[in-house]
């Protein structure tokens, strides 16, 4: 079969961002395909046979629209790309978040995991976000209640928590309820702020627009037109999820996230977040999308410890 060629080009900036430090980007492509990889100035030629040639512009492709999205090209991301875990740049464009304000212009999904997990959420009335540290699972879910506030498709944005301690008692805390539950709320504040800005989620929660809250202070409410997130979800006994998901009115939605790994309660066969699934597993309206290792997008290292963690739940005691 005859050669073909494809060019890339790029600008000064993008070619140093491609090709990494010390060409390490380039050499992780040559190791990983037969075709060449050839650098011009800033060009990159592509050449092989034309198979092989096809599947080097889809990763080339995917690189590109990488860098010039803003975020580092490194070898974590990389090796995401080259595994097949991100996703393809057509099909990331037609699962964007895209925002009409905010610090945040569109999010897209970086593994398949969450490109299903943002399909779900736009698809179905609850969703149940299960899977490891790291995979983005709170960060989608506030990223598309924000979208569905400023779309006006909402009218509120709920985000609870359990307050249950991961070995530490609240009583020792200083401060008064507020101060004291604050600090598990924390994750869902930073995931808004980078969605909105800290001006206007202060604003928003000033007007009770946005309310962030422990999980006990939704019983007895009845949530309409509303987008619901309860974090830490495995920490929750199935009596309290049964409460959080009764709550919910007309037009509203409801995300849960949680790993079932990290159960911080006094017996971990009681979470709700476990017992609920086989209640609930082919409900209309309902979705349960898993996150595994290869979704984890935090630090490279998260990844490794995810996968360490694994390995040893499965060895023989």
């Amino acid at each position: 079969m005859s050669d073909v060629r494809h060019t890339v080009a790029l600008d000064s900036i993008e070619i140093l961002d491609f090709v990494g430090a010390q060409d390490a980007n380039l050499r992780m492509l040559e190791e990983g395909f037969e075709g060449r990889l050839i650098l011009r100035g800033q060009e990159i030629r592509i050449e092989g046979e034309a198979a092989e040639v096809q599947r080097m512009v889809g990763v080339v492709e995917a690189m590109v629209n990488w860098v010039r999205s803003g975020r580092p090209l490194d070898p974590s991301a990389l090796a995401r790309i080259l595994e097949g875990a991100a996703i393809a740049p057509v099909e990331a464009q037609r699962r964007q978040v895209q925002f009409n304000s905010g610090r945040r212009g569109t999010v897209e999904p970086r593994t398949p995991g969450q490109a299903l997990y943002l399909d779900a959420i736009g698809h179905h009335e609850v969703v149940f976000g299960v899977g490891p540290a790291g995979t983005g699972k709170t960060f989608l879910a506030v990223v598309m209640a924000v979208r569905a506030l400023l779309a006006g498709e909402i009218d509120r944005i709920f985000l609870v928590r359990p307050a249950v301690e991961a070995g530490e008692q609240l009583g020792f805390l200083p401060g008064d309820l507020q101060d004291k539950v604050d600090p598990y709320l924390r994750p869902l504040y930073d995931a808004l702020t980078d969605c909105l800005g800290s001006t206007k989620v202060a604003r928003f929660l000033a007007n009770g627009t946005i309310e962030v809250a422990p999980l006990a202070y939704m019983r007895g409410r009845t949530l309409n037109r509303a987008f619901v997130i309860l974090d830490e979800g495995q920490n929750t006994t199935l009596t309290q999820m049964k409460m959080f998901l009764t709550r919910l009115g007309p037009g509203t939605r409801a995300v849960v996230t949680g790993d079932v790994t990290q159960i911080d309660l006094g017996d971990p066969r009681a979470s709700g977040l476990v017992l609920v699934r086989q209640i609930l597993q082919g409900v209309d309206g309902i979705a349960f999308v898993d996150f595994g290792e290869g979704d984890v997008v935090r630090h490279p290292l998260v990844r490794r410890i995810v996968a360490a963690f694994d390995d040893e739940g499965k060895s023989p005691r």
